[in-house]
């Protein structure tokens, strides 16, 4: 469809009359309202407050005291409640501190100062090194890649995840490309969930580099908004089964699960990998905060404990995500200038509005006093070719405030879209 097709000129202008004075009447209200991070609302975090009851005895199952050094990958029952969790073997498993960002991060640095396992040389070694972005994708992913000096190629994402033809070709092809960044379930921002056929065929693809590593982000795994999630492909059993047991690292973190920024982060591999990685974390840290993981595997209990604990979190945000979506159908539904996803989970909602219109969205939005995270930034290099996608992040604001948000952005969506319309 077209912009405001069936529209006469004069009834753009006004309907334009008609919203920019509905604009001005919220710029007048003074609103201080932030919706450019993706956080947990205090209501969530009170699910786990119960977390500190846990405090007593501080010795692990197998008799460590967990105030001490020692332990490197994680108390035993830590990493027996990711493996269950993840679906993978306790020593495909480390157990770490609060941030798998910070493993991410950290497992790039390796590849560049040291080599992972299997590496000819380290990264740094190389004239030139490519990764793959999914895009629209995770600003901080892109950052990390652009301060290693990592030239970004933006694959764009399919219904079924990204482009995996377009993938296929290239890293059968180049051999500076040395790798990927995925979050395969509820991505962020799009909320799509790679499909199994995607799975299979990035675990079974022919990579000119045999260093080539997938990042695999797995940050929204257990945060589902309805009773019949989606479902992922386990891509460590598959590369295994494909014969590249060492090409993927998965992430994953209780950030959002209990506290953010007093979480506990694992990372996930071949036994192999891990063991590798081991041997070069030994080096910076003699063990991560083994009271922390203690109090979370004593308060979590097991994977199913987990499940009932993450329903108590979508009944808090699931009416925050459907009233974005229902002021979104309400406002912006058949006029040809906008269109989002309706994710089954995760943090965000994806909104794409007319080509050349993200940037002024979003300043109108600021000028009245509503903050979303900056057009562009879900792109590498923070450039939006398109100038169309905005992300959406429901969960941290009261519903009272969020329906104001979205109402203000759905006006300067509309708003936006004229001036161009208009202009031409």
């Amino acid at each position: 469809m077209q912009a405001f097709e069936n529209f006469t000129r004069d009834e753009l202008i006004k309907r334009k009359n008609e919203l920019t004075k509905e604009y001005e009447n919220y710029k007048k209200q003074g609103l201080k309202l932030d919706m450019s991070r993706g956080k947990p609302c205090s209501e969530q975090l009170e699910l786990s407050n119960d977390l500190f009851k846990y405090t007593q005895n501080l010795f692990s199952e197998d008799g460590t005291d967990c105030r001490n050094y020692g332990i490197l990958d994680g108390i035993t029952e830590a990493k027996r409640l990711f493996a269950e969790l993840f679906d993978v073997k306790t020593d495909e498993i480390f157990v770490a501190g609060n941030s798998s960002l910070s493993l991410m991060y950290d497992l790039m640095a390796k590849a560049f100062n040291h080599g992972l396992n299997g590496f000819e040389k380290p990264w740094s070694k190389l004239e030139k090194i490519k990764f793959l972005c999914p895009s629209p994708g995770y600003d901080r992913h892109f950052a990390i890649t652009q301060l290693f000096g990592v030239e970004m190629i933006v694959i764009p994402m399919k219904d079924d995840g990204p482009d995996i033809d377009m993938i296929e070709n290239l890293v059968s092809q180049d051999e500076t490309i040395k790798g990927m960044w995925a979050i395969p379930m509820y991505s962020n921002p799009t909320g799509i969930t790679y499909s199994d056929e995607v799975v299979r065929r990035l675990a079974n693809m022919k990579t000119k580099a045999p260093d080539f590593t997938i990042f695999w982000d797995n940050a929204y795994g257990l945060h589902h908004l309805y009773d019949t999630p989606d479902r992922l492909l386990n891509l460590i059993e598959e590369c295994r089964k494909a014969g590249n047991p060492n090409r993927a690292y998965m992430f994953g973190s209780t950030s959002k699960v209990t506290f953010p920024g007093a979480g506990v982060a694992f990372m996930a591999s071949s036994k192999e990998n891990i063991n590798h990685v081991k041997k070069q974390i030994a080096i910076q840290t003699i063990g991560y905060n083994k009271i922390n993981m203690l109090l979370h595997v004593r308060f979590l209990k097991d994977a199913a404990n987990v499940r009932e604990h993450m329903k108590k979190h979508a009944e808090i945000l699931r009416p925050k995500f459907e009233a974005v979506l229902e002021i979104l159908d309400k406002r912006l539904s058949g006029k040809g200038i906008a269109k989002w996803n309706k994710p089954r989970g995760g943090y965000f909602i994806s909104l794409n509005v007319l080509n050349g219109c993200a940037k002024r969205t979003v300043s109108l939005a600021k000028e009245a006093g509503v903050i979303f995270t900056n057009a562009g930034a879900t792109f590498p290099y923070g450039i939006d070719p398109q100038d169309s996608n905005i992300r959406i992040a429901p969960t941290y604001p009261p519903l009272s405030e969020l329906k104001t948000a979205i109402e203000v952005l759905a006006v300067c969506v509309e708003l936006a879209a004229l001036e161009k319309v208009l202009a031409e």
